[in-house]
């Protein structure tokens, strides 16, 4: 990767969060969440009760609805004020759901979820090289038979749209130098690093942690929907299953 582009290959965007806090809610992208959550309850189909597991989960915009369609939800993230945001929305919303400080690469879970999700760069995404191996954490968490369900930036739309980030083709990874503006509306410049994927990058990224694809679809924050790979939308969403 070129020099001053290098993913720095820890969780960078714990300080981007912890500087954030709640304003991370006043980006468009997050404006979302009814849509996607009615999307992936309609997706997965699973029963009231049923364990999911929400990785990377900020301050819990997908986690508490998934709660409050019953669900039972356990949210991770690296972000110590993340999930006390979460925590704090979970008590108002009057659900349970519990959230836990983890790096996604250590999760320790075990069989235990029946289905695991990452949306919108949660974790998945963040990591560069360790995209992997947080897919690999999260098929360990699924139970046999259950589904995981990550979104990844599109790498044909970065190509062809995002002009003002730096693309290293060759590792995969956008770098892009910004401003972020606090709860205090105070300006702080951030570099993000960003995985970005094609569907057959996608496919044999889960099929070489043991989990069998269902569907590559392209997304944008706010409209989920069942269609097929294209250059427009910013995301594309892997459907995968844990076989057994």
């Amino acid at each position: 990767m070129s020099e001053g582009h290098e993913h720095p290959g820890r969780p960078f965007f714990e300080e981007v969060a912890e500087r954030l806090g709640s304003a991370y809610l006043r980006y468009d992208f997050t404006k979302g969440s009814e849509q996607e959550v009615a999307f992936l309850v309609d997706l997965l189909q699973l029963e009231k009760g049923a364990r999911l597991l929400d990785v990377g989960c900020g301050p819990g915009r997908h986690s508490i609805p998934l709660a409050q369609a019953g669900l039972s939800v356990v949210g991770v993230d690296v972000s110590r004020r993340f999930l006390d945001l979460a925590a704090d929305a979970a008590r108002a919303a009057g659900v349970g759901a519990g959230f836990f400080q983890v790096d996604a690469r250590q999760m320790p879970f075990d069989d235990e979820f029946d289905a695991v999700i990452s949306i919108c760069q949660g974790a998945f995404g963040l990591m560069g090289k360790d995209d992997a191996l947080i897919l690999r954490r999260m098929t360990e968490a699924v139970r046999p038979g259950g589904r995981v369900v990550v979104t990844a930036f599109n790498a044909y739309h970065a190509a062809r749209y995002q002009t003002e980030a730096f693309l290293d083709v060759d590792q995969g990874i956008v770098h892009e130098e910004t401003t972020i503006r606090d709860e205090a509306g105070e300006e702080h410049a951030v570099d993000l690093w960003t995985g970005v994927y094609t569907p057959r990058e996608l496919r044999l990224l889960a099929i070489g942690v043991g989990l069998a694809p269902e569907h590559v679809w392209s997304v944008s924050p706010g409209d989920f929907a069942r269609r097929g790979p294209d250059v427009d939308h910013h995301e594309f969403m892997l459907v995968a299953r844990r076989p057994g």
